[in-house]
């Protein structure tokens, strides 16, 4: 059964989780938190949420990309927001295909999220920009992508981009993933 006002935060972050959890809750909604994708498929045995706040990275590497896979397969009108602190055009598309309505760079507010829920259905008439990519953000954006599809392994990403293991964690330090 779908409660209108229920949302669902996937994050390992506790003291941001919480704050979010209470900001949401003074708005009115009903929040569950989730750590992991187990925890959210407990949650979803219980409950049915029809919004969802999902970090991107979380502890021990996993990726919320799978939690955003489960929650669509449970209930495909959920409305799922995606946060994280390292942006990327790979993991943007990733996730509106598996099911995200939007997608959230950190630091990102109970305003935008709440605004994020609200422009699920896209806009075609917003203006395209004319900005080239530079090379770093190609180089981020292949970086994380490789991530991605390793898991967050860092040993495998290096190899399979070519460079040294400690090359690659020296680029993600400058970056601050989170």
């Amino acid at each position: 059964m779908t409660d209108e006002r229920q949302l669902l935060i996937v994050d390992d972050d506790d003291g941001f989780a919480r704050t979010l959890k209470r900001s949401f809750e003074r708005r009115g909604y009903r929040v569950a938190v989730a750590a992991s994708l187990d925890e959210v498929r407990h949650l979803l045995e219980q409950q049915s949420p029809s919004y969802a706040v999902v970090d991107l990275k979380l502890a021990g590497g996993a990726s919320g990309l799978a939690c955003v896979e489960a929650l669509h397969a449970h209930d495909p009108d959920m409305l799922i927001v995606v946060l994280t602190g390292f942006a990327s055009i790979a993991t943007a598309v990733e996730a509106i295909k598996l099911g995200a309505c939007h997608y959230l760079a950190k630091p990102s507010n109970t305003d935008d999220i709440e605004a994020a829920f609200q422009k699920a259905a896209g806009n075609a008439a917003i203006e395209v920009g004319a900005r080239p990519t530079s090379i770093k953000t190609l180089e981020w954006e292949r970086i994380h992508q490789t991530l991605i599809e390793t898991d967050f392994n860092i040993s495998e990403a290096a190899r399979r981009l070519g460079m040294h293991r400690r090359t690659l964690a020296r680029k993600l330090e400058k970056r601050q993933v989170k």
